[in-house]
């Protein structure tokens, strides 16, 4: 049984060709699930507010153009519309009735203040699959509570865990959880698309920041349970797995290396001139290795301080010891492998010409992914979207704009929008 609603779809777009989603939400969690339906062929109608997305505000700009917009928003369709109105939530109504999926990542309760909540979108759509995205959940005395991806990284535990152990705790630069939010919310998704195959009606998905963050910290959960011991910040350096640490070379320079199976640090000992470290009792077993992880770190540093980072890194790539100096984004842009494996992808742009974007992933090999377009400006989908969705006029539109409650670019993407029509 098909997980869409036809089963004669065109799957050179992509595995998810004909399904339906509608976006309403903001920020980087919400879009960043849409994106990856969009990546794989879905139609994504992303609903933002005439005055634009906040994700349009955040990183670098090209003119006016925002270019995490033009990657967070491709290949979707853009509707500018303003929910605070109720003409706009009719019309989300309208466009709901028709989608496979909506997306929303406001907080608990907004919805249904709006009359847009699941029990009266399903009422009109059986099959809709409701995608939430929190703070802190549908359930739960945080519910209320305001949320971003950084406040849910400290409450799950995850930022404890993270830096220098003689420093506060630190942060990645990136949404990193509101990513992992997303890629946990596209995949309860799909789930949800199964199991309205067999049972012909949708569901709500409740995914939360605070959730997704904690599940990173797999492995100190029972831990803590059983032991009663609370995982510490350890730097570069991942316990339990020895060796697996970052090490200075005689350049100033840096590499990582992780040998913690017993046949890889035989190939790591040999390669650094030190085969009988493979037979010492301290070092010959992982959970040795483990008991004497500081002693083993001074060893293997001594080595890579007597050396320059492209000998070291020459000697373990020959010796199949996994091991990398630490890349900036212009080391991946000057690697060959990022290119190959189409990670760095050059879309056309008629303002921007070529904008860089991030590749698909991961790699299907019949049904792969692809970039039809860069993500547009605020609006530039609005007016194709209103007459092929909504039937309405460029009478009807123009009465809606001079309302505010639409907004329709001037650079309108009249042939995305026929592509998908």
């Amino acid at each position: 049984m098909s997980l869409l609603r036809n089963a004669m779809v065109d799957l050179g777009r992509g595995p998810l060709a004909g399904l339906r989603v509608l976006e309403v939400g903001s920020s980087v969690a919400g879009p960043f699930c849409g994106r990856l339906l969009a990546d794989f062929g879905a139609e994504v109608i992303k609903i933002e507010p005439p005055e634009g997305d906040v994700v349009r505000s955040m990183s670098r700009r090209v003119g006016d153009r925002s270019l995490y917009a033009a990657s967070i928003f491709r290949n979707k369709r853009l509707l500018a519309l303003d929910l605070r109105q109720e003409t706009g939530r009719q019309l989300v109504k309208q466009l709901a009735a028709g989608s496979d999926i909506l997306i929303e990542n406001f907080k608990p309760g907004t919805l249904e203040d709006w009359g847009l909540g699941y029990d009266v979108l399903s009422a009109l759509n059986p099959r809709l699959i409701m995608v939430r995205i929190t703070g802190f959940g549908q359930t739960g005395p945080h519910r209320a509570r305001a949320g971003y991806g950084v406040v849910a990284e400290a409450m799950s535990g995850l930022r404890h865990l993270t830096g220098d152990p003689d420093r506060p705790p630190g942060r990645i630069n990136t949404s990193l959880t509101d990513e992992i939010t997303g890629l946990y919310a596209a995949f309860g998704a799909v789930l949800a698309l199964q199991a309205r195959a067999a049972t012909g009606r949708g569901q709500c998905i409740d995914a939360a920041l605070c959730d997704s963050a904690f599940s990173m910290i797999e492995p100190h959960v029972p831990v803590f349970g059983a032991l009663g011991i609370v995982a510490q910040r350890e730097g570069s350096r991942l316990p339990g797995s020895a060796p697996n640490n970052l090490y200075a070379t005689r350049d100033g320079r840096h590499i990582h290396i992780t040998a913690m199976a017993d046949s890889v640090f035989a190939r790591l000992a040999q390669a650094m001139g030190r085969p009988e470290l493979a037979a010492d009792k301290r070092f010959d077993k992982t959970i040795h290795r483990n008991e004497n992880e500081a002693e083993l770190d001074a060893i293997i540093s001594a080595w890579t301080e007597a050396n320059d980072l492209d000998t070291v890194e020459a000697t373990l790539r020959g010796a199949s010891v996994p091991a990398s100096r630490i890349y900036d984004v212009s080391d991946i842009f000057k690697d060959p492998h990022f290119r190959a494996r189409e990670m760095l992808v050059d879309v056309p742009d008629a303002e921007l010409g070529a904008v860089t974007l991030m590749g698909v992933t991961p790699k299907l090999s019949e049904t792969p992914g692809r970039i039809a377009h860069a993500g547009g400006r605020v609006g530039s989908s609005t007016r194709e979207i209103l007459q092929q969705r909504c039937g309405l006029s460029e009478a009807d539109i123009a009465k809606l704009e001079q309302q505010g409650i639409v907004r329709c670019s001037h650079a309108d993407s009249s042939s995305e929008a026929r592509r998908h029509a």
